[in-house]
C-alpha cells in the first residue's frame, strides 16, 4: 500500500514539472515573436520619365538596280568582223565595241556620191538652157512648150540633186552603224555573238548590256497602311520632317554590315502595287568601289521625322498580363506601387518606345518587380543600367522591322 503511495505522488510531481516545463516553452515562444522588428519595404530600382529627342527610322528591305541600262543592238544588217571589247570592263560613252563589215556600206557611200556629182553637174547646164530659153521665147524664137519642158528639167535636175543628199548622207549613216559604239559610260557584260556572226538591224536579242553602277538605284516598297500611319504622325504633330538630313538613307548588305556611304531618297512612287499593297521609293546610292550590283538584297534605313517628345524605358521595366497587354509598374508620391497599362510605339534596341500610358516625371520600376504588387509601400534604390540585365518579367522578346536612331 505504501509503494502504490509512492508511485503515485512520483507521477503527480513528474505532471505538475511536465506543465510548468510546457508553460514556460510558450511563454518564450510567444516573447520571441513579439520581440521580432517589423519587415522592411522591399527594394526597387526605378527610372523617372523623361521626354526625349530621337529621330524615326524605319527599316525595309529592297533591291539593287542599275542606275542607267544600255541593250547594245546592230542598226544595220551585217557581219561581225571583230569584238573590239574585253567582256566584264569598264567602257565609255563613245567607245568601239564591235564592228560589221563596212564594205557594202562604203559602195553604197561612192554610188550616192557619184550619182549626186551627176546631178551636180549637169545643173548649171540646164540652168543656162533655162535662161536661153526664156529670152527667145520673150521674141517669140520658141514656143511656150520648149520654155517649159526647160523649166522642168530644171527642176527635176534640184531635185534629183536633194534626193542623192539624201542617198548620200543615208549611206555615210551606215557607214557609220558599221562600227557599233556604246551609249553609255558603265560595266559591260557579256557578249552574246563572236566574230563571224551575222546580225540583223533591231534584232530582239541584245548584243551585250552595259549598266550604270555609279551612282545606283536601291529600290525598296513601302506599305500603304506604313505611309497613311506617317502622314497621321505628321498631321498630329508627333513628327517633324523638316530636319536638313530628312532624306539621306543607310544601307544594310546582305551580310549584316553598314554601307559606309549613305543615299539620298529621290522619290516616292504616286502608284500602288495592287498585288503587294505597297509603293516604291527609290534611293541614290554612290557606288564608286562597285560594292553593289544589280540585284542584291539590301536594307534601307529611311528617316521617318523626328519625335521631340519620345518616351523611351528600359525593356525590363515592361512586363504583360494573362492577355499579353503590355504594363508596368511605377512608384508614386507616398512610395507606393501602382500599376499602369502601356500602349507601345516600336522598339528600339533594349528599351521601348512608349506612346500612352506614361507621362514625364513617373517613377518606373525597372529592378524588383517580381518582389512587389500594386499597393505596396517600397523603397527606391539607384538604378545602375550597366549592371542590369533583362530580366523574365519583360515579356517576349521583339524584333520589330522599324528602329530607331537617335535619344536624348
Amino acid at each position: 500500500m505504501r509503494l502504490n503511495e509512492n508511485v503515485y505522488k512520483s507521477f503527480k510531481w513528474n505532471m505538475v514539472l511536465a506543465t510548468l516545463l510546457g508553460g514556460l516553452l510558450l511563454g518564450g515562444c510567444d516573447g520571441s515573436e513579439r520581440s521580432q522588428p517589423p519587415r522592411p519595404a522591399p527594394e526597387v530600382a526605378v527610372i523617372t520619365v523623361q521626354l526625349q529627342k530621337v529621330v524615326l527610322t524605319t527599316e525595309l528591305p529592297g533591291r539593287t538596280s542599275a542606275f542607267r541600262v544600255a541593250n547594245i543592238r546592230p542598226q544595220v544588217n551585217g557581219l561581225i568582223q571583230k569584238r573590239l571589247f574585253v567582256e566584264g570592263s569598264d567602257v565609255k560613252a563613245g567607245q568601239a565595241l564591235y564592228q560589221i563589215d563596212p564594205a557594202p556600206f562604203k559602195a553604197a557611200l561612192n554610188n550616192a556620191k557619184a550619182a549626186l556629182d551627176r546631178a551636180e553637174a549637169s545643173l548649171s547646164a540646164i540652168r543656162l538652157r533655162v535662161e536661153r530659153y526664156q529670152e527667145l521665147f520673150a521674141v517669140k524664137a520658141v514656143s511656150q512648150q520648149d520654155c517649159d519642158d526647160a523649166v522642168a528639167a530644171l527642176k527635176q535636175t534640184e531635185a534629183d540633186i536633194e534626193y542623192w543628199k539624201a542617198m548620200f548622207e543615208t549611206a555615210r549613216i551606215n557607214l557609220g552603224y558599221a562600227r557599233i559604239t556604246a551609249p553609255i559610260s558603265g560595266r559591260i557584260g557579256k557578249s552574246s555573238v563572236t566574230d563571224g556572226a551575222l546580225v540583223t538591224a533591231y534584232q530582239p536579242v541584245a548584243l551585250a548590256t552595259i549598266q550604270q553602277l555609279d551612282p545606283i538605284y536601291v529600290d525598296v516598297p513601302q506599305s500603304t497602311a506604313e505611309l497613311l500611319r506617317l502622314k497621321r504622325r505628321i498631321e498630329g504633330g508627333r513628327l517633324d520632317q523638316n530636319g536638313a538630313s530628312q532624306k539621306k538613307v543607310k544601307l544594310i548588305l546582305e551580310d549584316g554590315t553598314e554601307y559606309s556611304l549613305k543615299g539620298i531618297l529621290q522619290f516616292r512612287d504616286v502608284t500602288v502595287n495592287p498585288t503587294t499593297g505597297s509603293v516604291i521609293l527609290r534611293v541614290v546610292f554612290p557606288d564608286p568601289k562597285y560594292i553593289l550590283l544589280p540585284g542584291m538584297f539590301v536594307r534601307a534605313v529611311v528617316q521617318e521625322g523626328v519625335n521631340n517628345q519620345a518616351i523611351l524605358i528600359p525593356q525590363q521595366g515592361v512586363s504583360r498580363d494573362h492577355k499579353g497587354n503590355p504594363l508596368a509598374m511605377i512608384v508614386n508620391e507616398q512610395s507606393k506601387v501602382e500599376q499602369r497599362m502601356l500602349t507601345l510605339d516600336r522598339a528600339i534596341g533594349d528599351k521601348w518606345l512608349v506612346s500612352a500610358g506614361l507621362a514625364p516625371g513617373d517613377r518606373v520600376i525597372v529592378e524588383g518587380m517580381q518582389r512587389v504588387r500594386p499597393g505596396v509601400a517600397v523603397k527606391i534604390v539607384p538604378f545602375n543600367k550597366d549592371k542590369t540585365k533583362r530580366g523574365p518579367e519583360a515579356g517576349p522578346d521583339v524584333q520589330p522591322q522599324e528602329k530607331i536612331d537617335g535619344g536624348a
